[in-house]
């Protein structure tokens, strides 16, 4: 099914430029609202959220005149991470939730995100849908004078939220005596996970990337740049550390001796910890293809099965409700939960990750380091126009490198769904191997 503007986690791109420019972003509004609107028996709404992006404040009011314009009324949350609008669009009963926020990418670039009045994120068919309706021009289907939908602020979203995830924590569980660091990446939990820590009772609790300028969201800071918050740890001697990015849907951690911990550690000690407790749904949970085979061998050894998805959260999470795994996620940060949330919550997962390591009574070097990584690299390769990746010379340099990794490991390519690039990821047990075929990939993309 091809779209034209929805990728594949909403529609993203530069702020002010091709479809996130105020008149398309308008006419988004109206086609949403046209294809939600459904029953005319009843009032409709739509809930909004953002993170902290420049761009923001003109995406808001441009999605909201779409929107009115069309019969659609609007809840506007202000700055709120995406789970957040997940469950809120769920716990309020709208017909659609929307944030507004390109993830970790830096302050120029902004995203639209969709949710259904389930929490979950747009099918492809829906998403197809809304841009079919984009085509019908800015008359069609306008509501009456006296049928507008009506915009207002919600202003207790964001403590809504902190309650929610707090319920999620273990009742008999307190987070008294630890110093936790949190770096909110200067996006969308910059008040809520700091608040959520410290209302759970952590001894302290020091807050990095915790203001916003409107261009800062992700800029040294987060978790796609970890230095901050390892160097914050060992400074302070705090006992971990939590990295979330701009919308909080992701959680990277530290120890106390600021080493970075990934979404596969986290994954492991997850798995391991609700096993042993009797949470685990099934025998095994889901991943991507980008996770790593240490982590596919430390849950064969626990007797544990790995399930593998394409790259992307709604995939993992498509795979978690129809099969029934109730954790899953992805080596970047992105942990689900689906007992609890649609979606994956940065705030959420740390609060189940401290709750092992409370649990257990151990240091967090020896709670979180749960396997040792086999060898892997990433490269990207950026390009111009059109993609070179199913090129004869490309697909044949693949073939090669898949049959020398054969033994020892393994290879992937694949397009970015957000950027132009080609990524190419190779694992194995001979590192030296690894780096080789890597690089020699990525000179044959780079020659095309």
């Amino acid at each position: 099914m091809t779209k034209k503007y929805f990728g594949t986690d909403g529609i993203r791109g530069k702020a002010n430029e091709g479809v996130l420019r105020p008149r398309e972003i308008m006419t988004l509004g109206m086609a949403a609202g046209k294809y939600f609107r459904g029953d005319e028996s009843r009032r409709h709404s739509v809930v909004i959220g953002k993170d902290t992006r420049l761009s923001g404040y003109m995406i808001e009011p441009a999605l909201t005149a779409g929107l009115t314009s069309v019969g659609m009324d609007v809840r506007l949350f202000g700055p709120l991470p995406t789970p957040g609008v997940a469950m809120m669009t769920r716990s309020l009963r709208a017909d659609l939730g929307i944030m507004i926020t390109a993830s970790h990418n830096p302050y120029h670039d902004n995203g639209i995100k969709f949710f259904g009045p389930d929490g979950l994120k747009l099918s492809d068919e829906a998403e197809a849908g809304i841009e079919a309706l984009m085509h019908e021009g800015l008359v069609e289907g306008l509501a009456g004078s006296d049928e507008l939908g009506r915009a207002k602020r919600y202003d207790s979203a964001q403590s809504r939220y902190v309650e929610i995830v707090k319920s999620t924590f273990p009742k008999h569980m307190r987070l008294d005596g630890l110093k936790i660091v949190i770096d909110c990446a200067n996006g969308a939990a910059y008040r809520t996970a700091p608040v959520t820590l410290w209302e759970l009772g952590a001894k302290e609790v020091i807050k990095i990337g915790v203001s916003p300028n409107g261009t800062n969201i992700n800029r040294d800071c987060g978790s796609t740049h970890m230095g901050p918050l390892s160097a914050a740890v060992v400074e302070h001697g705090a006992d971990v550390g939590i990295a979330l990015d701009g919308d909080a849907d992701r959680l990277i951690m530290c120890d106390e001796t600021g080493r970075v911990i990934d979404g596969d550690q986290l994954l492991g000690l997850m798995a391991k910890g609700w096993k042993d407790t009797g949470r685990l749904s099934r025998d095994g949970i889901v991943a991507t293809v980008m996770s790593n085979l240490g982590l596919e061998r430390y849950l064969a050894g626990e007797g544990l099965e790995l399930i593998r998805t394409a790259v992307g959260d709604r995939h993992v999470a498509k795979r978690m409700r129809d099969d029934g795994y109730n954790i899953g996620g992805e080596q970047s940060g992105h942990l689900l939960m689906t007992d609890f949330c649609p979606t994956g919550d940065g705030t959420m997962a740390a609060l189940h990750v401290l709750a092992e390591i409370v649990r257990r009574g151990q240091p967090a070097s020896q709670v979180l380091n749960v396997f040792e990584p086999v060898p892997q690299r990433l490269k990207n390769v950026r390009y111009e126009g059109e993609s070179p990746l199913n090129t004869d010379a490309v697909q044949s340099a693949i073939a090669h490198a898949s049959a020398v990794m054969a033994q020892s490991g393994r290879i992937l390519v694949r397009a970015s769904g957000t950027e132009p690039l080609i990524r190419v990821m190779a694992e194995g047990d001979d590192l030296d191997l690894v780096e080789k075929v890597t690089d020699d990939l990525c000179a044959v993309i780079a020659g095309v």
